[in-house]
């Protein structure tokens, strides 16, 4: 029986958010949105400012397009876009995908919002898609990220060294976490009780 690809577009619906398939009609709510912490002026990440955000949507859309990303909007429980995150480094033969390129307005970092959107997504990867891994990535010096993966239950998997250029020029060292799916029933107990406690 053939796995599904993990391209193909879909809505994961929780408690404390809507994951929904990006859109370029979003533009103007989440220009807002990450207006929210000014996140775009962070040196260790890489955040479309507010008058970039139509064509950061491009650029994903034209990913989805090849068959590179999947990307999503994040909606509050309100239905207002707070944010994106996507499916990324895509294998399909091998049934493993990175969740990355991942922001969210301030007012929600930190928030049961967080943790049920990886919820959904590690799911949605390791029950309907079959992946034998998830990757997180980040920036070796975005502590708060590398924080919030651990407290997920990933593992540390290593560093790449001199991995990419940040826009501001330097070398960024890239932090490598995962979930294998033999992992995934002790994880996924694990991210529900923190979503029972936070009711």
């Amino acid at each position: 029986m053939a796995l599904p690809r993990i391209t193909e577009p879909v809505t994961l619906q929780g408690r404390h958010v809507r994951l929904a398939p990006l859109h370029r009609d979003h533009a103007a709510a989440l220009a807002e949105a990450v207006k929210d912490g000014e996140l775009w002026q962070l040196w260790y990440t890489a955040i479309p400012a507010p008058d970039r955000m139509a064509a950061e949507i491009e650029r994903r859309l034209g990913l989805l397009a090849a068959g590179a990303m999947l990307p999503f909007t994040v909606l509050d429980a309100g239905g207002t876009p707070v944010g994106m995150t996507t499916y990324m480094n895509i294998d399909n033969a091998h049934q493993r995908v990175e969740i990355g390129s991942t922001w969210y307005a301030s007012r929600v970092q930190r928030t049961p919002l967080n943790t049920e959107a990886k919820r959904l997504l590690l799911g949605h990867a390791f029950d309907a898609l079959q992946c034998i891994a998830v990757e997180f990535r980040t920036h070796r010096f975005n502590t708060p990220s590398r924080r919030a993966i651990e407290r997920l239950g990933a593992q540390f998997d290593g560093m790449l060294r001199n991995h990419q250029r940040a826009s501001n020029g330097t070398l960024r060292d890239t932090a490598v976490y995962s979930i294998t799916a033999d992992e995934w029933p002790t994880v996924r107990g694990h991210l529900d009780f923190q979503l029972e406690r936070a009711r």
